[in-house]
């Protein structure tokens, strides 16, 4: 019989190829692997809800978040804010018209979802495509951008190095809790030994990207607190809810908001920080404004 831990081993190994395969296409590839993310990470967590007690809509979450998926693919930023709208206004349509429950709490979690479940998540196209313009054959999106792939290399691996750092530090050296409510199982002292070895890892490959060292240093503590802010928001929604696991559809990793959560809110932050500080220079940006 395979262990669990082999088990768990052979699905990571699966997970980390196939989204690495997706970063370096790009494209079409890296679209399908997001929309999995995003539509089987919505419906994790309006499970995780209603075990709350809440009833946010499954639906508009998932038709929200593909809807923001197309205009990403094509590239429409001017469309986003209608989107929002919309997809603002149809949450409280549903909990007013359903028939069922009209608490604002329903509206608030679907907003939720679609923001932390389909928006957040599909920063990572744009990330991808930073440095470069899209070609289209048709319908077929085709990523030109090397400098895009190489930040989303960046992060990834980054993330991967945080996480595991953070579980061997805290492992070996870990004796002050560093969440005792949401996350007890979380130290200090892994927090600490995940960040210092994502900072290094980050300024010997922003190194071998020539980007300066004082935004490498940057983009090393932004991925190292944004990676573990985003697994302890992950395990907040699940605690409050009274749930271990978001799904158990991934064998030995549980559920894909699981495997995803250190990167939910670290792909959105990190994009910004590369478009505006490290690809544009922020202070000129603001110059126009004025």
């Amino acid at each position: 019989m395979i262990s669990k831990s082999i088990i768990r081993l052979i699905t990571g190994l699966i997970i980390g190829f196939a989204s690495l395969f997706a970063i370096l296409a790009g494209g079409i590839p890296l679209t399908v692997l997001v929309l999995i993310i995003v539509i089987l990470g919505s419906r994790e967590y309006t499970q995780i809800l209603q075990h709350k007690g809440f009833l946010p809509s499954s639906k508009i979450i998932l038709g929200s978040s593909i809807l923001f998926a197309v205009l990403a693919y094509f590239d429409r930023f001017d469309l986003i804010p209608l989107a929002f709208t919309v997809s603002t206004v149809a949450a409280f349509m549903w909990v007013l018209f359903r028939g069922k429950q009209p608490y604002i709490a329903n509206v608030a979690t679907t907003i939720l979802g679609f923001v932390y479940c389909g928006w957040f998540p599909l920063h990572l196209l744009f990330l991808r495509d930073i440095g470069g313009s899209p070609v289209f054959d048709g319908l077929i999106k085709h990523s030109t951008s090397s400098t895009g792939v190489a930040y989303a290399l960046m992060l990834f691996f980054s993330v991967i190095l945080t996480d595991s750092m953070c579980y061997y530090s805290g492992l070996k050296f870990g004796k002050h809790k560093l969440s005792p409510v949401i996350s007890p199982n979380k130290t200090v002292e892994g927090a600490i030994g995940g960040s210092i070895s994502c900072i290094i890892f980050c300024l010997a490959f922003g190194s071998a990207l020539q980007i300066e060292w004082y935004h490498s240093l940057v983009i090393g503590i932004l991925i190292a607190a944004f990676a573990q802010i985003g697994d302890l928001a992950e395990s907040m929604i699940k605690r409050d809810a009274g749930v271990k696991d978001s799904s158990n559809i991934l064998p030995g990793h549980g559920g894909f908001l699981d495997r995803t959560d250190s990167y939910i809110l670290t792909i959105p932050v990190l994009y910004y920080y590369f478009y505006l500080f490290v690809e544009n220079n922020f202070l000129d940006m603001l110059k126009g404004l004025f």
